[in-house]
This record gives structure tokens, sequence and C-alpha cells, in this order.
């Protein structure tokens, strides 16, 4: 499966993963920027997000997707610019294939293999209990409150909405068409497919062999796994800066734009200037 995908402006590439809060939508802000500023901008909707069918049947891995687009696109070396779970995605195919990545950036990124602590584990069984009990306003809110700094404005919040509510009407779909198709194979007496899961446990990760120069940022205003994964990140890769952001919650993008841009820019060109 190719993942939906947008292509924008010439120069060294540069991909923009998105959370798994949003899609790629969540980079308009950004879009045109970078462009102007001399890039060739990349970016994708993971499956189940966006523009991208979800695949509940086969097991499949973020990674794999994004470096087939970039085979695709003819990119052999690009800037990953992750927010979140994109943020997770970046750094471990940074570590995967650091020939593949020129540089880094980590918008409040998950990390492989990180235990959660009580606030995401709180906020996993919150937001199941609300999807099993079919309240999708619910658990759209959650999300909302949850993932969004003070500086979020009403329309903000209302862009998010609309990508969190896609979100889980195109996976929860595809969930039970698989719930389904598993179902009657097992009535058929044939062996279920193997649904594709997040539930598995990671192996520890080392950001070590990571070689590209990283920033990596964190909010305030964030919850604390993710603070706390920053700093991991910050620590375990060689060289890389970190920035705190003191208005910022989990998606600063959003929340400022126009600050994430400068800062962004300013890494990006910083490093061509070289």
């Amino acid at each position: 499966m190719t993942l939906t995908h947008d292509v924008a402006g010439h120069g060294p590439a540069v991909v923009l993963l998105h959370s798994s809060v949003c899609d790629r939508r969540m980079w308009d802000a950004q879009w045109k920027v970078l462009a102007d500023a001399g890039h060739q901008v990349v970016r994708c909707d993971f499956r189940g997000f966006g523009e991208t069918p979800a695949e509940a049947v086969r097991p499949y891995e973020d990674v794999d997707d994004v470096l087939a687009l970039l085979d695709e696109l003819g990119i052999e070396r690009a800037a990953l610019v992750g927010a979140s779970h994109g943020g997770r995605v970046a750094v471990e195919l940074a570590a995967r294939s650091p020939e593949r990545v020129s540089a880094l950036v980590l918008l409040c990124a998950g990390m492989p293999g990180y235990e959660p602590g009580p606030a995401l584990k709180d906020f996993g069984k919150r937001e199941n209990a609300l999807l099993e009990a079919d309240d999708l306003d619910g658990a759209v809110e959650l999300n909302v409150d949850t993932w969004l700094g003070p500086d979020a404005d009403e329309l903000v919040r209302e862009r998010v909405r609309g990508m969190q509510r896609h979100a889980f009407e195109v996976q929860l779909a595809a969930y039970y068409a698989a719930k389904e198709a598993a179902a009657g194979h097992v009535a058929s007496g044939e062996g279920a497919p193997a649904a594709a899961t997040d539930d598995a446990a990671d192996p520890p990760f080392d950001p070590a062999p990571v070689q590209a120069p990283a920033l990596v940022v964190t909010g305030t205003h964030d919850v604390d796994d993710f603070r706390t994964m920053g700093a991991l990140l910050a620590d375990g890769i060689p060289g890389a800066h970190r920035v705190e952001l003191p208005w910022a919650g989990h998606l600063p993008s959003l929340e400022r734009p126009d600050e994430v841009n400068d800062l962004l820019t300013g890494f990006l060109g910083g490093l061509s200037g070289r």
C-alpha cells in the first residue's frame, strides 16, 4: 500500500509525519513555509488516517511504509519532522536506516519500547471505555482536551476534532470488518486472519545508532510521559539538542504554528548552511 501523500517545493527533502490524533492536514501551517524556505516537502497519512485506508488484517510497520514512500519518490535522504507517534516512527527509522535521514526534528515524540506511566495508562483506559460504550463524541473530546495545550484556540480544537473523529471512524470500521471476517473463518473451519495490532511489547530501544543532527522539542503542558520520553531521546541521541517550550501542550505545531515554523526553518536552514 502506498501512503496517501503530497509533495511541494524543490531542494533538500523534508518529510512531515503526523501525530496519531491527527493526519497530514496537521501540517497545513508548515507546508508552504518549508517549501518557500527551499525544501522539497512531503507529508503523508499513515494507514487508517486521513485518506490512507486502514489495514486491519495484515501486520505492518509504519516505518516500512515511510521507507517505501521515499523509495517510490526517489528520495535517498530526507530530514524527518515527526509529531508524537510520527516522532516515534521518525526516530525508529533514523536508528534503523541512518543513511536515509539527514536531520531529525522530534516534536513531543513517542519512543519505541517505552513502558507507559500512570498518566498514559489512565488515558488509554478512559479512551477504551468510551469507545467500548460507543461514545465516539466523548472519545474525541477526551483526545482534544488531553493533547492540546492552553494556547490552542477553538478553531484548532475543531480541526483536531475532525481529524481524530475521522481516524476513529476509519479504524473502527476496519476493526469490525476484520472481526467479522475472523468469525467467518472460524465458523468455516479455517484459521482466522491475523489482525494488525499495537499491543505487542516492543524490545528496548537504543537511539544511539541515530547519526543525524537532532532537535528534540518538548512542551511544559504535555503529558508527563512525553516529557520523559523527550528527555530520554535527547540524552540517547548523540549530539541531540533539546528545546522545552513553556507554552506548549502536545501539539505545538498547531498551538503556535509561527513559533514552530521559526524553529523548523532555523534548525533545518542552519544545517543546510553548514
